[in-house]
């Protein structure tokens, strides 16, 4: 791992992997992105006929918006909150997830592009995970759906870095000063969840109870999972720049 001036830890270590990346992020690096390259003709294709079809009356603003919420917080999610109630429930299960979360993630039928190399990190009382992808928004989609707006945001991709503890402030998370917060960059390569603590008195919960318990910003750092009373926040913060 890579010790960062803020006392946190920044780094890939894949754990047994077999890869360690040390870097700085005040030099350029090649993260496998076309970061330099302009959005691609489909994806203007598809800008082009939205606005045309916004502005003819065909479809609704709103209600588009609505949809892209619905995979980006709900349907997506929901597909990695399984995970997470699986890991809680079967020892062995959150075994394999740790080594391999590739095949363990596959075990559910999640898998595809933008999920095809996993690493899960798991939240602990002494350790807390963030992920973050600093050079553009790599995401695994086949667990989490579509990213939210503030994770591809100029000022979440450089603050996580830079003041982790700010940035979980700005989300309603206070972290002691003794849990070590550990941020963990995406890359075209590799894609990070983190596995969050299970809440206290939820122990009579059966799996599928669990994971309505288990929202998007826990499983990227953000957030924590929810208590039985509550739902899982999922509102997005403003990150500071």
């Amino acid at each position: 791992m890579s010790e960062h001036d803020h006392d946190d830890h920044h780094d890939h270590d894949h754990h047994d992997h077999g890869h360690h990346h040390d870097h700085d992020h005040d030099h350029g690096h090649d993260h496998g992105h076309d970061h330099q390259h302009p959005p691609s003709e489909p994806a203007l294709r598809v800008k082009a006929l939205e606005s045309l079809l916004v502005e003819k009356g065909v479809v609704d603003a709103a209600a588009l918006d609505a949809l892209v919420d619905a995979y980006e917080t709900r349907i997506g999610p929901r597909n990695g909150a399984r995970v997470v109630a699986k890991a809680w429930t079967d020892p062995d299960y959150r075994r394999r997830l740790l080594a391999d979360a590739t095949a363990a993630i596959a075990e559910f039928g999640y898998s595809g592009a933008q999920g095809e190399h996993m690493v899960v990190v798991e939240n602990t009382p002494a350790v807390r995970n963030l992920v973050v992808c600093t050079l553009c928004s790599c995401y695994p989609w086949p667990v989490l759906g579509l990213p939210p707006v503030w994770y591809k945001s100029a000022a979440y991709r450089s603050r996580a870095v830079i003041d982790p503890r700010g940035v979980l402030a700005d989300f309603g998370v206070a972290v002691p000063p003794e849990v070590e917060v550990r941020v963990w960059d995406s890359t075209a390569e590799i894609r990070y969840l983190v596995l969050p603590e299970r809440p206290p008195g939820t122990e009579h919960l059966n799996e599928e109870a669990l994971a309505g318990l288990v929202g998007r910003n826990a499983m990227i750092g953000v957030g924590d999972a929810a208590r039985p009373s509550e739902a899982p926040a999922e509102a997005p913060a403003e990150v500071r720049p």
